[in-house]
């Protein structure tokens, strides 16, 4: 079989102006019922869910996959051109997404499937557009996760120092030169290989989705702006207030998917959301990393499906 060629098929992209920045993304079944969209992690691309889109878009689901603002085929801005890059900023991307490019066709709630950073998204946006969104699929979450309800919260003064330098650190980091040393001397590969446990699905097609938009020239200034921004977020923007805000009407229902084996994101942290928001429901994954959808497709695809399925609005 012609792998480049279903990828092509599945991946033929899209492109949406979004406040003057050129947005890339696919669809797969737009015709179907339900609209889901799968929002990739850190490094990848919409591409990342090749093995995830046919198979709902065959369970009447108009599967769309989206390239965050500075991965993928979507354009790289700096601090420039944007400011900063957080997740704050990518759910107002997919808020508007939502609005012109979903709701014209689909005015049915819609279904978030995130890999980690982008389960991060899918969390914010379940927050932001909390009767818009009919379920959030996290698989992994990240961030740390706090359990001290009076936990002193950092003062102004404190904070606007601490971002000023975080700033300062990135303007002079060099990561131009961090990112050309990153693909010439093979770290990417063995990014993935930390990231998977089934060494053997990292193949030529998966090293190219990552490895593409790192060789584009602005991917640098796109990385410094997301370094800046995640690392400067105001705590309303953080997994632990966005857990605790969205438990508090229960309105979204949330699947974690975990894989035991994640080295990036161990499984204990997974427990530790599980234990401490009982709404929130927890499938481990045996032998499975960090990405299971990509890793174990058919178990990951099997999972989410069955949550989808028992949802009260969906009877599929």
């Amino acid at each position: 079989m012609n792998t480049n060629f279903k990828e092509e098929i599945v991946n033929l992209p899209n492109y949406w102006n979004w406040n003057g920045f050129k947005i890339c993304w696919s669809v797969s079944g737009e015709e179907n019922e339900i609209p889901i969209i799968f929002l990739h992690g850190f490094g990848a691309s919409r591409k990342h869910w090749r093995n995830n889109l046919e198979y709902f878009a065959k369970r009447n689901c108009a599967s769309y996959s989206l390239d965050l603002l500075g991965f993928g085929d979507s354009d790289q801005p700096g601090i420039k051109q944007v400011g900063i890059l957080n997740n704050e900023i990518w759910c107002n991307q997919v808020k508007d997404f939502i609005a012109q490019v979903i709701r014209p066709k689909n005015a049915r709630k819609v279904i978030l499937i995130g890999n980690s950073l982008g389960s991060l998204v899918a969390l914010t946006c379940a927050v932001s557009l909390e009767d818009q969104i009919a379920t959030v699929i996290a698989s992994p979450l990240p961030d740390q996760i706090r359990e001290n309800k009076n936990r002193p919260i950092n003062k102004p003064l404190f904070k606007k120092f601490k971002d000023r330098l975080i700033k300062i650190f990135f303007l002079f980091f060099p990561l131009e030169i961090i990112l050309f040393l990153i693909t010439k001397l093979g770290i990417i590969r063995l990014g993935l290989n930390s990231a998977y446990f089934k060494k053997e699905n990292i193949d030529r097609e998966l090293i190219n989705i990552v490895t593409k938009p790192v060789l584009r020239r602005t991917s640098a200034r796109a990385l410094r702006a997301m370094c800046i921004g995640m690392s400067s977020r105001e705590e309303k923007f953080q997994s632990s207030y966005l857990l605790k805000k969205l438990s508090s009407s229960k309105k979204v229902p949330f699947l974690l998917i975990w894989g035991d084996k994640d080295n990036f994101i161990p499984l204990f942290l997974g427990k530790k959301i599980a234990n401490f928001h009982r709404w929130v429901k927890l499938k481990i994954v045996s032998n499975s990393g960090h990405c299971i959808h990509d890793e174990d497709p058919s178990v990951f695809n099997r999972i989410s499906y069955e949550w989808i399925r028992d949802l009260k609005p969906f009877k599929i």
